[in-house]
């Protein structure tokens, strides 16, 4: 499977920026995956989880407020507000998740968008 270079953004710096399988994005509209290759297209990014796939077909999931994303065939490049990585051992990820619920309820998307984020929360958590 081809690989593509996936870029998160926040208003700190880089949090992320590796090459990547495929990644899953919370648009506006819906969610929607990008594979390399995609078409190109701009689209808003709503309150959510961001899923990543690695090139070793790990996955980490990054919570966002919100933000935009930019898709090329060979690069996406996400810019987002706030953003909390959801990996780590035990006791990171346990305050991550936190962090993470805490990020997700300030932001003011629809309590139908920040319930479908912080459920998919508590899932990443339980899988650990």
């Amino acid at each position: 499977m081809e690989l593509m270079k996936l870029e998160i953004v926040t208003p700190n710096g880089v949090i992320f920026d590796a090459e990547v399988k495929q990644v899953t994005l919370p648009g506006s509209e819906g969610e929607f995956g990008v594979l390399a290759n995609h078409a190109t297209l701009v689209s808003l990014l709503d309150t959510g989880v961001i899923v990543i796939e690695k090139a070793d077909s790990n996955e980490i999931a990054v919570a966002i407020n919100s933000g935009y994303v930019k898709v090329e065939e060979e690069k996406t490049t996400c810019i987002v507000d706030g953003a909390v990585s959801l990996s780590g051992d035990d006791s990171d990820l346990a305050q991550a998740l936190e962090a993470a619920k805490d990020l997700l309820k300030s932001t003011e998307a629809s309590n139908t968008a920040i319930a479908s984020a912080v459920s998919k929360i508590e899932q990443i958590g339980k899988s650990f």
